[in-house]
């Protein structure tokens, strides 16, 4: 089966054919770098970075970029209210940039914990100024823009295709009534390319037009382009972005003679308890405070338990389920690979269920699908592990656990914590051989001790005819 994918455009799953031959450009709309990163931020790059991992392991060379937003990202979607930076620069009484910078480590940093692999290009709104002035200056010439009192805006009524991906009709666009609509716009529904700087505002750049700033949505249409051509793969972001923000991005992009993207996949939101998580009601909890409760590749393996395009709730019942099932499969991970040798791997003892994982995946990243193969899988070896299987059936099955839930979901060593691991498992046979030679010498007081030890640590110790080993309580 060939990878499929839902793509937002057409409503409808897709064959997937890139571009190039053998090789995929993702964009994925990165964060806004104001406040610390919370559980809404941990879906997309997961997702994507799953995305990105089979498309490799099925062949493809990939370029992943996602960008930053350090500017230009206004508190309403309108064209209205502050920059999210300075407001909270003003808040932390910080520069911005100072601002953005602390946010976009301790995002960054939330990420890799979560075992999400850095993106092959990171660029800054903020330093990709100039090509964004001149993507304005050519819509501008191209008549599908227009300059009013320092700021420029996309005119809509100019572009016919205008509401393609959301499936809005331009005529019916009334602008929301949070903010007034702003005098200088010749309509409503036009959004801005470029910003007038008022005598307040901290970020601002020479322009054509004066002193000022991008617009949000401007940014990504200029830096996915930029590094991924013209005419890219697979533009992604959450369902809350279709529009306007996505919109826009198509708008202007193509007005500016840019195919810009094929497919486009989004992904539904978070729910906390049932609810949708909301700043404005603080029912928002942050990966820092989140990672206190959870190690962060059991949230990994949560969200990866719902479909992508499908809400994903959380809850502390819902997790510590997960918690439960992901330790399941790595429990039976950890024996394999004890009693696995150097023999080959019998290449047909995972056959089947290869293929069934990877009609899962293929069928629109259906990441719930193919965790429960791996449940298959492991009610299977499980079986077979009570029957002395022979050396290359236990290579084929740790080969298996180490391709899906190490290198596809990203469970097993994409965190820095396997090295933690590795040291433990090496501690604990230490400790074990040590207790077995005391064991031989009839010294059952320390053989006694060093289980008992362990015992009050969490770690069973259980004698078998083949010797002892150890599982966590």
């Amino acid at each position: 089966m060939a990878l499929q994918l839902y793509n937002s455009k057409t409503r409808q799953k897709e064959l997937f054919k890139p571009i190039t031959e053998g090789h995929v450009g993702i964009y994925k709309c990165g964060p806004t770098v104001y406040s610390d990163p919370h559980l809404g931020h941990a879906r997309g790059p997961i997702i994507m970075d799953t995305l990105k991992r089979w498309l490799e392991h099925s062949g493809y060379s990939v370029r992943l970029v996602e960008n930053v937003t350090d500017v230009g990202h206004l508190t309403d979607d309108g064209d209205a209210g502050e920059d999210k930076l300075q407001k909270r620069a003003k808040l932390e009484k910080l520069e911005p940039m100072e601002i953005a910078e602390k946010y976009f480590w301790a995002y960054f940093d939330a990420m890799a914990a979560l075992g999400v692999q850095r993106p092959d290009i990171i660029p800054k709104a903020s330093g990709h100024i100039p090509e964004q002035i001149e993507m304005t200056e050519e819509l501008i010439k191209l008549g599908y823009a227009y300059e009013r009192d320092g700021s420029v805006y996309f005119d809509v009524s100019a572009w016919e295709d205008y509401g393609e991906l959301s499936g809005r009709n331009p005529n019916d666009l009334v602008e929301g009534t949070r903010v007034e609509v702003r005098s200088d716009k010749d309509d409503p529904r036009d959004f801005a390319l470029w910003k007038r700087a008022e005598p307040e505002h901290i970020m601002r750049w020479n322009s054509p037009w004066g002193e000022g700033f991008p617009g949000w949505h401007i940014e990504c249409s200029v830096m996915s382009t930029k590094y991924l051509g013209d005419e890219f793969d697979i533009h992604g972001g959450g369902l809350d972005l279709i529009f306007p923000h996505h919109e826009c991005e198509i708008a202007q992009a193509r007005a500016a003679g840019k195919d810009f993207a094929r497919y486009w996949l989004h992904w539904n939101m978070i729910t906390l308890g049932g609810e949708k998580m909301a700043k404005s009601k603080n029912h928002f909890v942050t990966l820092e405070d989140l990672f206190k409760q959870f190690d962060p590749l059991v949230i990994r393996f949560h969200l990866l338990r719902s479909h992508y395009r499908s809400i994903s709730d959380f809850s502390e019942e819902s997790v510590q389920s997960s918690a439960q099932g992901l330790k399941r499969l790595l429990d039976t991970y950890q024996e394999v690979k004890r009693l696995s040798s150097g023999d080959a791997a019998d290449s047909d003892a995972f056959a089947a269920l290869r293929q069934a994982f990877g009609d899962a995946m293929d069928d629109d990243l259906n990441t719930p699908q193919a965790i429960a193969v791996l449940f298959d899988a492991t009610r299977e070896i499980n079986t077979r592990l009570s029957q002395k299987p022979d050396g290359p059936y236990l290579n084929a099955a740790t080969m298996f656990y180490e391709d899906y839930l190490g290198k596809i979901f990203g469970v097993l060593a994409a965190n820095p914590e396997t090295a933690k691991g590795d040291m433990l498992d090496g501690l604990l046979e230490l400790l074990i051989n040590q207790r077995q030679e005391a064991r031989l010498k009839r010294d059952f007081k320390t053989s006694d001790a060093i289980r008992d030890s362990l015992a009050g640590l969490g770690i069973t110790l259980e004698d078998t005819t083949e010797g002892s080993r150890w599982k966590l309580n």
